[in-house]
């Protein structure tokens, strides 16, 4: 299982994901210039996933053959499964797992980040799996 994550289309992986996570944050700095915040971030979100489909099936999984439809529908699928899970990582650990392990100091900011993290692995499974198989 960890040979998945040690090669160069997972590397490929995090390096367009990067690339999306910048244009949905870029992105909702231009909407927001028009738009209320909330409905910039939504905006933003949308405009930063195609992207990372778009640069998924371009660049990571290229050798796909299955339709560019049943490809966006399990992307997306894939990554409402990745918002929970960054979303109950992150509420488990800021307020049950840190608090009763000591940890004041920073700890909304360490729980968002491994909340962030941890979906990055099971999203590259998920989307090698199904998004783009």
């Amino acid at each position: 299982m960890i040979h998945q994550f040690v090669s160069k289309q997972f590397l490929t992986f995090l390096l367009t994901g990067g690339t999306a996570a910048a244009v949905n944050f870029g992105s909702r700095v231009i909407y927001n210039l028009w738009m209320s915040f909330s409905t910039a971030v939504i905006l933003a979100y949308i405009t930063g996933m195609i992207t990372a489909f778009i640069l998924s099936r371009l660049f990571v999984f290229s050798d796909s053959q299955q339709s560019v439809h049943k490809s966006a529908m399990f992307f997306v699928l894939v990554n409402l499964v990745a918002v929970l899970q960054t979303f109950l990582i992150s509420i488990g650990l800021a307020y049950y797992v840190l608090p009763k392990l000591g940890v004041t100091t920073l700890a909304p900011e360490i729980a968002h980040a491994i909340g962030v993290v941890v979906p990055v692995f099971t999203s590259y499974l998920g989307h090698k799996r199904w998004s783009f198989r």
